[in-house]
């Protein structure tokens, strides 16, 4: 419950805001802005499971470890698939916020962003996690509300808003009115299923078996959803399945484009069938206002273009779009007295006066 003495705690602790997403993890401290912004990923020694490295250091890792050592990303598909290592790479996080502090402070606030369509089992988990990670209290909003909020979208009011987060492992597309979600559709196809659409076209294409870094650098530099005015190319290095030896390929961005072709697709049809079950009313104040892209999957060149064709309706780009989710979860903190209707439905009574 909401308290005079968490009101108190809450002037002088380093309340934080955490986007926990299956490629990134990003944190907002109140007050001070994204002050974190690292890969999910956890290196352990395999035998003792003992942490070795987390976060960028852990990736520098992936695909270059003796067998002693494993590189995982603890999160899949936006959910945790392993709770003991989620909870030490949130710990780790929290703290790495408070290491600069000299005197004691009170343990933080935590408002997490989830996935809009995870299982009350997999709520708790979350919850449970961060506060075994030192949170004083733990609340959890919905991405695409968190991202809504982060993009400066007016949800509390009557005005319908849409938004697409497109992150690693989930895309959600939701239509916000009145501080909750009126429909919203959530697809386990993103930012990794591009990276393995690209990964897998250079096999059977080229019989080139490239890593996760190279199908994700391809897919960022050169990849596309729309035509480019100007096409590039770039070269893919890998080892050739045939001969066992090192090759490296050129590639167009007409090439990662048809790689890039299904997942974009289904994202594209995610989008039209949570505008085919929108109520009328909300369509109209759509077309009026348009559609927001958040998540890293924004970035892809042409995406906004290919949405914007597809729905007739205009669609932008939201600034700095990884950053909506974890900027949205800390707004939430600033203001939880007028937020506290876009927490997740369970958690909404556990913060009113």
């Amino acid at each position: 419950m909401f308290s005079p003495l968490n009101a108190i705690l809450g002037l002088f602790s380093r309340d934080v805001g955490i986007d926990l997403g299956t490629a990134n993890t990003l944190v907002m401290v109140r007050g001070q802005g994204i002050v974190i912004n690292e890969p999910s990923v956890v290196a352990i020694e395999s035998r003792t499971r003992r942490v070795l490295a987390i976060g960028a250091e852990a990736k520098e890792m992936v695909g270059r470890t003796p067998a002693s050592i494993v590189a995982i990303r603890p999160l899949r598909d936006g959910v945790i698939s392993d709770f003991d290592v989620t909870e030490k790479m949130l710990h780790y996080f929290i703290n790495k916020v408070h290491e600069k502090i000299l005197t004691p402070m009170p343990r933080p606030r935590v408002v997490v962003g989830i996935p809009s369509g995870v299982t009350e089992v997999e709520k708790r988990a979350v919850h449970d996690a961060s506060l075994n990670a030192g949170a004083r209290e733990a609340f959890l909003i919905e991405e695409p509300m968190a991202a809504a909020i982060g993009a400066g979208l007016p949800v509390t009011e009557s005005m319908g808003n849409m938004v697409i987060d497109i992150g690693g492992g989930t895309t959600e597309v939701a239509v916000i009115a009145l501080g909750g979600i009126v429909i919203a559709g959530s697809l386990r196809i993103a930012g990794d299923e591009m990276d393995q659409a690209v990964a897998d076209y250079a096999r059977q294409k080229y019989n080139l078996y490239i890593g996760e870094r190279m199908s994700e650098t391809a897919k960022m530099q050169i990849g596309s959803a729309y035509p480019l005015e100007e096409e590039q190319t770039m070269e893919l290095r890998g080892r050739n399945l045939i001969t066992g030896l090192p090759q490296s390929v050129a590639v167009s961005s007409v090439e990662i484009r048809e790689a890039l072709a299904s997942p974009v697709s289904t994202i594209v049809d995610v989008v039209r069938d949570t505008l085919d079950d929108t109520p009328p009313e909300l369509v109209a104040d759509l077309m009026d206002h348009g559609v927001v892209l958040a998540g890293g999957g924004a970035l892809l060149q042409g995406l906004a273009q290919r949405l914007q064709d597809e729905t007739k309706m205009h669609v932008r780009v939201a600034e700095d779009p990884m950053a909506c989710v974890a900027r949205g979860a800390g707004a939430v903190l600033e203001d939880l007295d007028t937020l506290h209707v876009a927490l997740a439905t369970t958690q909404r009574a556990s913060v009113r006066r």
